[in-house]
């Protein structure tokens, strides 16, 4: 699979995952975050922001445990997640 291919399936998985309505437990929601972060980031790691320390926690360390991977791995591991969760 080409990278321009890649990259269309993957932005149709967030199309998909950005319109849908199913909900997900909350360690579904943190893949679906960290995958996308690191597909999308890019100037190293994303530090999350925002109020809450405890779901910041939580965010960090979902980034954390994919840092291993590609940008190119993080966006086919997105769209697996998007096509095995989202059934809409």
């Amino acid at each position: 699979m080409t990278s321009e291919e890649i990259d269309k399936q993957f932005l149709a998985a967030y199309e998909k995952a950005s319109t849908t309505s199913q909900k997900f437990p909350p360690d579904i929601m943190l893949k679906f975050y960290a995958y996308y972060k690191h597909a999308t980031e890019n100037e190293g790691i994303y530090t999350p922001s925002g109020d809450d320390e405890v779901r910041n926690a939580f965010k960090l360390n979902a980034l954390l445990q994919i840092k291993g991977i590609s940008t190119t791995e993080a966006k086919k591991k997105y769209i697996e997640l998007v096509n095995q969760h989202i059934t809409e």
